[in-house]
């Protein structure tokens, strides 16, 4: 590791450490640890001694502008020069420019390794009594980020075919596997918004290698097809899902009869399979056996509604269908937490002009999620809740209040800094999610926004019209 000094690094590495709860003794004090970041460090091609900007200084700041309500480089690095004067530490330049060179040097590797490492090992020391029925539950769903009008993005990340040439903006789409433990982000994705190959199920096939065996997918019904279900299976990844009716549908007069509306059938292999090549296709086996379970869903003053619930958990007795009936609501959390990451981290529309420098910032995004995610479930430990029953969004409020006297408190101060994280967690746990699974809001605002008419044109073409109309007036 080329270390400007050992001492530095763990004096770099411990300020990082006690920003996010990661010392002390409370639980889940390891996931941020040397191991997670050592590795990353030691695949950076460059030495960094002597410098201000180092990794964990880089990565640090990185994390402050991401979960800063000002997503600026101005603020993050004016945030470095307070924090250098309260330590009595040399001032540096207030420009943005030596922050912005570290960052693009940081190879993306880096920001991902530390990311995957966090969340595996929050997920593999989650309690028992948070699993279901012993399982590891994954979520697997996909969203879409914006991003700046470069020609650089563009090139990387079209936008929608149906936007004029310089009217609309680079468009990624990004796919997460969540635990439905604790929340934690395992692996993401990246591909183009459209086009061969860039469909979620595309990057479901690319992150698969993430599960064991024992695991559990539970995913929505895009996700509902043959080779997944397959290749899933065939690792001892079972999946719940639901029954993709464009493909399928379910005859419960077939196959072996579970009880009421639940039976288990056999699928025939498609007659051809997108994206399998036809030597891979025939070493398939010619059939799979599924279970499919009609659910009813009865809401007092509304029509009785009825899904599929297609799964490779076979066993009535071990996992009823009412229980998978529960298990498939609890999907709705995937929706909660891509939009904890998009609108509460305000990653909807992202800042960096250059794809690789989006990535890391995506990357930056779902580390600082982590890490909160980690807080939650110290919290939740210490008070013997489950991590879902606290509120992501009051935990980030919390922090940023407490953060600063965080930072204040160094090495010298373990007791008041532990009293400190005492009160935090009180203050955590303070702030429950609703159990509301039937809520129903609509998608409407009832503020008016001032009215623009949307860019319909390159915006350089909008300036030249503008000025053509001040001229002749």
């Amino acid at each position: 590791m080329r270390y400007s000094s050992e001492g530095w690094f763990r004096n770099q590495f411990g300020f990082l450490r006690r920003q996010f709860l990661q010392d002390g003794e409370l639980p889940f004090t390891n996931v941020l640890d040397e191991q997670s970041v050592a590795p990353a460090l030691d695949a950076i091609e460059f030495a960094w001694k002597d410098r201000i900007y180092t990794p964990l200084v880089t990565l640090w700041v990185f994390l402050g502008q991401v979960l800063s309500a000002d997503h600026s480089c101005r603020s993050a690095v004016a945030r470095l020069l307070a924090h250098r004067a309260a330590r009595g530490e040399s001032v540096c330049s207030a420009k943005t420019g030596a922050y912005c060179q570290a960052r693009k040097r940081l190879p993306e590797a880096f920001f991902s390794s530390v990311v995957r490492h966090v969340g595996r090992k929050l997920e593999d020391q989650v309690q028992k009594n948070w699993l279901w029925k012993g399982h590891h539950v994954y979520l697997f769903d996909g969203t879409t980020t914006l991003m700046p009008d470069t020609p650089e993005n563009q090139e990387a990340y079209p936008q929608t075919w149906n936007q004029k040439d310089g009217a609309g903006m680079p468009l990624a789409r990004v796919a997460a596997i969540i635990s439905l433990s604790c929340g934690v982000v395992l692996d993401v994705g990246f591909a183009k918004y459209a086009g061969k190959n860039q469909g979620e199920v595309s990057l479901l096939h690319k992150l698969s290698g993430i599960f064991s065996a024992g695991d559990v997918l539970l995913a929505d019904c895009l996700m509902c097809n043959w080779r997944v279900l397959f290749s899933l299976k065939d690792r001892g990844v079972d999946v719940v899902t639901r029954l993709n009716k464009a493909h399928r549908k379910a005859d419960f007069r077939r196959g072996k009869r579970l009880g009421k509306d639940d039976h288990v059938v056999r699928w025939s292999k498609p007659t051809s399979i997108r994206s399998v090549d036809w030597p891979t296709y025939h070493t398939f086996p010619d059939s799979i056996v599924v279970r499919e379970a009609r659910i009813h869903i009865k809401q007092p003053g509304f029509r009785t509604r009825s899904i599929v619930v297609v799964t490779t958990l076979l066993d009535p007795i071990q996992y009823p269908k009412e229980e998978l009936a529960l298990l498939y609501r609890a999907r709705w959390h995937n929706e909660l937490d891509l939009r904890s990451i998009k609108s509460i981290m305000q990653m909807d529309c992202l800042r960096c002009k250059t794809p690789e420098l989006v990535r890391k910032e995506i990357w930056t995004h779902v580390l600082a999620y982590n890490l909160i995610r980690t807080i939650m479930a110290q919290a939740a430990s210490r008070y013997e809740l489950l991590p879902r029953t606290i509120s992501f969004k009051g935990t980030l409020q919390t922090l940023e209040a407490f953060q600063p006297m965080l930072a204040i408190l160094g090495e010298g101060n373990r007791h008041c800094r532990q009293r400190l994280y005492d009160q935090l967690l009180t203050a955590i746990v303070t702030h429950r999610v609703g159990d509301r699974p039937d809520r129903i809001e609509p998608r409407r605002i009832k503020r008016r926004h001032k009215h623009y008419v949307p860019l319909s044109v390159p915006r350089e073409e909008a300036k030249r019209q503008i000025m053509k109309g001040l001229s002749k007036n």
